[in-house]
């Protein structure tokens, strides 16, 4: 079945390549490493976002007495060390790959453009962008909707520890049940927490043409949903 897909981003959970969601575990990395390299093979272009949950959590705990500019250039940093492992851990398993950062570090990565990602895709490099957006009070939920807004993406994955989106949180409501299918309009006004307020704001306000929920295990979840399996949750203009 052809992939029906041409240009996807996806967003990876930072605490899922980490020991017990800390640190850096060199299993989970390869892992992962495996499934991007998996997607790529069915011939689709693809961008990464990786969060640095397993890094930096923000203001929590005694750093709640930071500042919040300090505590998410910290987060930006988190992503970009764990971008810098996978296009590590991506070479050294032969393919192509390319840290791409919202924050000018040349001697690490190439400085995100639009054009210039556009141009790796289609050279068959998967695409890490790191640091975000470049600016603080953002998280990475906003980063995968923006670059997949400029890179013209035709899907944004969002493979989660959830199957979808519920009518409630299925951890603390055990009536709650899966949403299979849902415009981004009914979503907000039913309030449901599919991504942070700013950047299902951007979703909706630029008429992303679809985001996909699914299960991030077992990996091959991701092959399926590339392949048009409906698991999860799709939501639309």
């Amino acid at each position: 079945m052809p992939v029906p897909y041409k240009r996807v981003i996806l967003k990876l959970s930072g605490e899922a390549l980490g020991e017990g969601g800390k640190g850096f575990c060199h299993e989970k990395f390869e892992d992962a490493a495996k499934m991007l390299i998996d997607i790529q093979k069915t011939g689709v272009q693809l961008a990464v976002v990786i969060g640095g949950g397993n890094v930096w959590r923000g203001r929590r705990g005694a750093a709640m007495r930071m500042g919040t500019v300090a505590a998410d250039q910290m987060g930006m940093l988190g992503t970009l060390q764990n971008c810098l492992y996978m296009r590590d851990t991506l070479a050294h398993m032969g393919a192509k790959a390319t840290v791409m950062t919202a924050v000018d570090m040349p001697r690490f990565a190439e400085p995100y453009n639009t054009v210039k990602a556009l141009e790796l895709l289609s050279q068959g490099h998967i695409v890490l962008f790191a640091c975000g957006i470049g600016s603080p009070c953002f998280s990475t939920d906003t980063t995968v909707v923006l670059r997949g807004i400029e890179l013209e993406c035709d899907a944004l994955l969002m493979a989660k520890n959830i199957d979808g989106v519920y009518t409630a949180d299925p951890n603390a409501d055990p009536t709650a049940t899966l949403i299979p299918d849902i415009s981004y309009a009914e979503a907000a006004a039913r309030d449901l927490k599919v991504m942070d307020a700013a950047a299902f704001s951007l979703l909706r306000e630029n008429n992303v043409p679809q985001l996909r929920v699914f299960g991030l295990q077992p990996a091959e979840n991701i092959i399926k949903v590339l392949n048009g399996d409906t698991m999860g949750t799709v939501l639309h203009p």
